[in-house]
C-alpha cells in the first residue's frame, strides 16, 4: 500500500506538470495580456472640470474691429478694401496671450498688390463682452504671430536701393504680457545675405575669344 500510494503521487504530480505544459510552449504557463486589462487608460473628465489649457476662441469680425478703432490709422483704414470679391487683406490669430478668460485676437492688415504688412494689432476681450486694442504696430513690412503665449512681431528691414522682395534684414522683437501690458522680451536682428539670391550682384562677363 505505502508503494501503491507513493505511486498513485508521483501520477499526480506528472500530471499536472503535464497540464501547465499544454497550455503553451514557453513554460508551466504561459500568460499574456489579460482580456479585461487595457493598454491604455484614457481618463473622461467629469461633467464641469477643466478637459484642458486651451481656451475658447471667439470668431470676430476683423474688419469691423479695424474699422471702430480709434487707434488704427486713417491710412490703414483706407486702404482696408476687399483685394477681390470681398477678401479683405487681413490675417486673424486666435489665442493666449494676455491670460484673459477667452482666446486673445492677432490682425495682421497687409496691402492688397503685394502682400506687405502695414500694420499689426493685438485686441483683448474685456469683462463687458467689447474687444480693447492692447497693441499696436503700424511700420512697413511688419507681421505679429503667436508663439507659446507671446506675442513675436517680425519687421522687414529695407535699405535705399532694396527691391520689395529682397529686403537688407529683419528686427524680430517678442512681447510678453505682465502688468496689464505688453512688455519688449527679446529682440533679434537679422542681416541677410545680399550675394545670393537678390539679383542685385551682377554676374561676371563671360570670356571674349582671341578672335573678337
Amino acid at each position: 500500500m505505502a508503494a501503491s500510494g507513493t505511486a498513485l503521487a508521483g501520477l499526480a504530480a506528472f500530471g499536472l506538470f503535464c497540464v501547465g505544459c499544454s497550455t503553451g510552449g514557453t513554460g508551466t504557463r504561459d500568460e499574456g495580456p489579460a482580456g479585461t486589462q487595457p493598454v491604455a487608460q484614457v481618463t473622461t473628465p467629469a461633467s464641469g472640470s477643466p478637459s484642458g489649457t486651451a481656451k475658447p476662441a471667439t470668431r470676430v469680425d476683423a474688419v469691423a474691429l479695424l474699422r471702430g478703432d480709434a487707434k488704427v490709422s486713417e491710412r490703414v483704414k483706407e486702404g482696408l478694401r476687399p483685394c477681390a470679391g470681398d477678401a479683405y487683406p487681413v490675417d486673424t490669430s486666435y489665442g493666449s496671450l494676455t491670460d484673459g478668460p477667452v482666446a486673445d485676437v492677432v490682425v495682421n492688415v497687409m496691402s492688397c498688390a503685394d502682400s506687405v504688412g502695414v500694420g499689426t494689432y493685438v485686441y483683448r476681450k474685456s469683462d463687458d463682452g467689447s474687444y480693447q486694442n492692447v497693441f499696436t504696430a503700424e511700420t512697413p513690412a511688419v507681421y505679429g504671430t503667436i508663439d507659446r503665449g507671446d506675442l513675436v512681431v517680425t519687421t522687414q528691414v529695407y535699405g535705399s536701393k532694396d527691391p520689395l522682395a529682397y529686403p537688407s534684414g529683419s528686427e524680430v522683437v517678442t512681447y510678453r504680457w505682465a502688468n496689464d501690458r505688453f512688455g519688449e522680451h527679446d529682440r533679434v536682428h537679422n542681416d541677410f545675405n545680399r550675394a545670393v539670391g537678390s539679383g542685385e550682384v551682377p554676374l561676371p562677363e563671360p570670356p571674349v575669344s582671341p578672335g573678337n
